[in-house]
This record gives C-alpha cells, sequence and structure tokens, in this order.
C-alpha cells in the first residue's frame, strides 16, 4: 500500500462506513463461532490496528505488520502484541498456537497467498477457525486496487479451493457489501473514462455516511442464512482440518 495512505487509513478506520461495517459484520459472525475460553487470536495484516479492539473483545491478541509506520499506530492498542512479519515466510510468534486467525483485506497483498495460507495453516491449532475478507470480482480493478498494491481481486470459486488447498474445511463463504454494488460498479466504470484521481477513502457527509453503513452493516442478517449471489467483497470461515 502507498506509505502515505497509513495515517489517513488510521484517521479514518473509526468512523468511515465500510470500516465501520466491516467490523460490525466480522463481530456478528465471530459471535456465531465455538470459540474457547482463553482464545488465542492472531490478525495478520493488522494495518493501523482499527480491527485490535474487537478481537480483543474475544480472547488474546497478537497481530502482525510489515509496514513500520502502520505498526506504530497498531501498537497504540494496549494488550496486544504487534510484531514486525511478514507471509509467508518471516511470521513471529512461532511458540504460539492459535485458536483464530484472521486476515481482513490482506490475501491479495500477497503474491504468494497460496504459501502464506499454508505457513498460517501451521500455526493453528486443529479445529481452529480461520476468517478471511477479500475484494471481489476482477472486473472491479481500478485505481484503488493499485494504489493499495493488490495482486488481484477473488472470485468465490477460486477462493473456495485456495482455502480448501491449504487444509480448511469451509464453513461459510459468500460475497457481501451486496448493496452498493451497483455503485460501487458504476463509480468504477466511470472512473476507467476519467483521468480524476479517486479517493474511497474520503470521509461521507455523517448523514450520508451513518446511511451507508447500516445498509452495508445489516448485510450480515442475510449473510447468516445464504450466499449472496455477488458483491464487491468476500467473506469465508473456515475450519482447520484433522
Amino acid at each position: 500500500m502507498e506509505p502515505s495512505l497509513y495515517p489517513q487509513m488510521a484517521a479514518l478506520e473509526n468512523k468511515h462506513w465500510w470500516f465501520s461495517a466491516r467490523r460490525t459484520i466480522v463481530n456478528y459472525f465471530l459471535s456465531q463461532l465455538n470459540l474457547p475460553t482463553n482464545t488465542k487470536i492472531l490478525e495478520a495484516g493488522c494495518g493501523t490496528g482499527g480491527n485490535l479492539s474487537l478481537l480483543a473483545q474475544y480472547g488474546q491478541v497478537f497481530a502482525i505488520e510489515s509496514n513500520e509506520v502502520a505498526r506504530e499506530f497498531a501498537s497504540k492498542n494496549r494488550g496486544v502484541e504487534v510484531k514486525a512479519g511478514t507471509l509467508p515466510d518471516n511470521i513471529p510468534f512461532q511458540s504460539e498456537k492459535f485458536d483464530l486467525i484472521v486476515l481482513l483485506d490482506v490475501l491479495e497483498h500477497l503474491e504468494e497467498d497460496a504459501r502464506s495460507l499454508q505457513a498460517l495453516s501451521k500455526q493453528l491449532k486443529v479445529g481452529g477457525y480461520l476468517l478471511v475478507t477479500v475484494p471481489a470480482l476482477p472486473f472491479l480493478w481500478g485505481q484503488h486496487d493499485e494504489k493499495h498494491h493488490h495482486y488481484r481481486r477473488y472470485v468465490k470459486t477460486g477462493l473456495h479451493q485456495l482455502v480448501k488447498n491449504a487444509g480448511f474445511k469451509i464453513i461459510k463463504l459468500s460475497y457481501f457489501n451486496f448493496f452498493m454494488f451497483p455503485m460501487v460498479l458504476l463509480i468504477r466504470l466511470l472512473h476507467r473514462f476519467s483521468k480524476k484521481e479517486q479517493d474511497e477513502l474520503s470521509l461521507p457527509p455523517s448523514w450520508l455516511n451513518w446511511l451507508l453503513k447500516k445498509i452495508f452493516a445489516s448485510e450480515r442478517y442475510f449473510i447468516n442464512r445464504m450466499s449472496l449471489p455477488i458483491g464487491v467483497s468476500l467473506i469465508l470461515i473456515a475450519q482447520k482440518n484433522d
């Protein structure tokens, strides 16, 4: 990701509708998991730490982040140990075995996504959970992906096979950010035919930010009952096989 984006992300991720609604959806699905007492959680690629307080509600949290600027922001979360590391070959906390590993919009930043999942699997307990979100649908590729140094956007079948091959049983897999999909598609198409620089991290007016958050976050109830047919992102929950 462009280094200049980290301070901007740190300033916005507690209030921007997209980050806030994603946390609400993630929290909903974490609450459905049969996590043990004294759960140990690893967030791989924690960025500036916007999800660490949420994860800390479920157990002891450890975090990995490769970027020094982002790591400084994330380290301000008390009670969370944030270490430098990269996937797949430089993962700290080798002595730990985790009950839950979380990658929230991280896989798309990794050139070796398959090897990274296999490496993380070794640090997950048998029966432990993996929670992943990624950007979806290659035809939505745009300036945002380039600025954030993405290698790819995923499709449902491809993500399913990738995680299965790493030794996981898929529990839940669905597109999400479904209601916003037409708006995002239109914006991405307009930007392809325009030289205007797009800024998807800008904060909309408060009333619009509130409305977008409510709409996006409401999808947790639908995803719990069905797999949404399309969306800007994908969410996956899997369990490590015996």
